[in-house]
C-alpha cells in the first residue's frame, strides 16, 4: 500500500478511493443545522419526570422499610402496650407528626368505647407541650365510618363545624384498626411537621401500618385477657382453698343443745364467714360474718377477720367490748373500703342464755314458745367502717324449744332465673314461712329446707353472692 507524506510529517495509510453510491442505497442523512451532532436536550429523558420517579421509589423504599421496622418491633411481642407504643413511635416517624394516640375498643361497657391507652409525643416535641385530646364526635365519626379520616384545617371541615378544637391542633389523620372487618381501635397522628398537613401519600401509608398493626395489637390483648383468666382462675382456687380451711370441720356438741352451720361459695367465691370458738367448757361463741369483696381479698379479709376475732376470746370480754376491739383493729389494719358484717354470740350453756352483739349483720331470728319470731338486733355499725364506733349488747333467755336463726344476706338476696338483669329476691317474705314451718324439726333438716327453697327459687341462675346460715336450738 503506498504512504503518502503529509505536511505534519505523519505518513499515513492512503485512504481509498470513493466511489459512487449503489443504486438504491440509502444516503446519508444532512448534518444538522450549527454541527454535525444531535442536541443535548433531545437525547436526554425528561429531568422532571426523572425527578419525580425519583421521589416514588425513595419513598416506596421509605414506606419499605418502615413496615420493616415495625414488623421487626411488634413481632417479637406480646405485650399489647408495648405493640401499641411501637405503632405510635414509628407511625409519627414515617409520616412526620408531632403526636400519637391509640385508642381501643372498650367492650366490657355496656356500649363500644373507645379508651385511649397510649399517647406518645414525637421525638422533637418530648420536651415540652401537652398532649393533644380531641373531640368525641371524632371517634365517634371513626366508629360509624371505618375509613381513613384526614383533616387538615379543623375549624373549617363542615363534618366537624360542631367540635372545639384545641387551638393547638393544626391537623390529624386517623386511620382505623380493623379485624375482620370489626372495629378494635384507631390509630391517630397530631400536626404534621412539613407546611401543607397531611397527604394523600400519609394517609395511605398510615393506612397500611394500621392494617399490619390491627391483628398484632387484637392477639396480644387476647392473649393478655388468657392470661388475666388463668390468674383470676388460680385466685379463685386459692381463696376456695382459704375459705375451706377457715370454716369449722364439724359443729360442736354441748349437753342439751344442738348446734349447726353450712357456706354454699357462689360462683365468685365471696367472703362469708362462720366459726365456733370454745372460751370454756361451758361457753362457746358461735360467730356469723360477711367481708366485702370477692376473690382472694375477700378470703384475706376472712382470715384476718377470724384471727381477730378469735383473739378477743382468749381475753374473754363481753360481745360488745369484743366488737370495740375488733372494729379498731379490723380499721388500722385494712383498706378504708374493707369492712365486714358480724353477728357474735356467746352461749353459756349452764346459764341457758346467749350474750350476743350484732355489727351491721342482718339480725338473726329468735323463736321463742308459740310468739312470734323477734330480731337480735342489738349491736352497731359494720367492723373496720369508723375507728370509735361505738357497740351495744344484750342478754337472751334461752328456753327448751328456742331457736336462733342467724344468716348471712347471700339468701335473702338469691336471685330467680325470671331473665331480668337483676331478677326478684328470695326475700324475707319467702324464709319466714320456711322457718315457722320448720322450727321444730333437727338443725340440719332445718338447713336442708332452706337451702332447698333457694335452689328452687333461683332454678339455674348462679348465684354472686355465699350462702351461710348457723342455727342455734336449745333441745333440754
Amino acid at each position: 500500500m503506498a504512504l503518502e507524506r503529509r505536511p505534519a510529517g505523519r505518513y499515513d495509510e492512503e485512504a481509498p478511493p470513493s466511489r459512487a453510491p449503489r443504486a438504491g442505497a440509502p444516503r446519508a442523512r444532512p448534518a444538522e443545522p450549527g454541527g454535525g451532532e444531535m442536541r443535548e436536550e433531545n437525547r436526554r429523558p425528561d429531568e422532571g419526570a426523572l425527578a419525580m420517579e425519583n421521589r416514588r421509589l425513595r419513598r416506596a423504599v421509605d414506606e419499605l422499610a418502615a413496615l420493616n421496622e415495625l414488623a421487626r418491633e411488634v413481632g417479637s411481642s406480646l405485650d399489647s402496650r408495648e405493640i401499641m407504643n411501637a405503632i405510635v413511635r414509628r407511625s409519627l416517624r414515617a409520616v412526620g407528626a408531632e403526636q400519637g394516640s391509640v385508642q381501643l375498643v372498650e367492650r366490657k361497657s355496656s356500649a363500644d368505647l373507645l379508651k385511649t391507652l397510649v399517647r406518645e409525643r414525637g421525638a422533637s416535641d418530648a420536651a415540652g407541650g401537652a398532649a393533644f385530646r380531641f373531640d368525641k364526635s371524632i371517634l365517634g365519626w371513626m366508629q360509624i365510618n371505618k375509613k381513613p379520616l384526614l383533616v387538615n384545617d379543623p375549624a373549617g371541615d363542615p363534618r366537624f363545624s360542631g367540635v372545639r378544637w384545641e387551638e393547638s391542633i393544626r391537623s390529624l389523620l386517623c386511620v382505623p384498626l380493623l379485624v375482620k372487618s370489626e372495629l378494635t381501635g384507631v390509630l391517630t397522628v397530631f400536626n404534621k411537621k412539613e407546611a401543607g398537613g397531611f397527604t394523600s401519600d400519609d394517609q395511605r401509608l398510615l393506612a397500611i401500618l394500621a392494617a399490619q398493626s390491627a391483628q398484632v395489637v387484637e392477639t396480644a390483648r387476647l392473649y393478655e385477657e388468657e392470661k388475666a383468666l388463668l390468674r383470676m382462675r388460680q385466685e379463685m382456687r386459692f381463696a376456695t382453698e382459704i375459705q375451706e380451711r377457715l370454716l369449722p370441720k364439724e359443729a360442736p356438741v354441748l349437753p342439751g343443745y344442738e348446734i349447726a352451720g353450712r357456706s354454699h361459695p357462689a360462683s365468685e367465691v365471696g367472703g362469708d364467714y362462720f366459726d365456733f370458738i370454745p372460751i370454756t367448757e361451758t361457753r362457746l361463741a358461735l360467730c356469723l360474718g360477711d367481708v366485702t369483696g370477692k376473690g382472694l381479698s375477700a378470703a384475706l379479709l376472712m382470715a384476718n377477720l377470724q384471727a381477730t376475732i378469735r383473739g378477743q376470746t382468749l381475753v374473754d370480754c363481753p360481745p360488745r367490748e369484743c366488737m370495740e376491739r375488733s372494729n379498731r383493729l379490723l380499721f388500722r389494719s385494712t383498706d378504708p373500703v374493707k369492712f365486714a358484717t358480724l353477728f357474735y354470740g356467746v352461749l353459756d350453756v349452764e346459764r341457758h342464755r346467749l350474750h350476743y352483739c350484732s355489727a351491721g349483720h342482718d339480725n338473726p331470728y329468735f323463736f321463742s314458745g308459740s310468739a312470734e319470731p323477734i330480731r337480735l338486733g342489738k349491736g352497731g355499725m359494720m367492723l373496720g367502717a369508723m375507728e370509735d364506733s361505738a357497740y351495744e349488747d344484750e342478754t337472751v333467755e334461752l328456753r327448751p324449744g328456742d331457736l336462733i336463726f342467724a344468716y348471712s344476706d347471700g339468701i335473702t338476696e338469691a336471685m330467680d332465673d325470671s331473665g331480668d338483669e337483676y331478677g326478684e329476691e328470695f326475700g324475707e317474705e319467702r324464709l319466714l314461712p320456711i322457718l315457722r314451718e320448720h322450727r321444730n324439726e333437727p338443725a340440719g333438716r332445718l338447713i336442708d329446707a332452706v337451702f332447698g327453697a333457694v335452689r328452687s327459687h333461683a332454678k339455674t341462675r348462679a348465684q354472686s353472692d355465699d350462702m351461710t346460715v348457723v342455727v342455734l336450738r336449745r333441745i333440754a
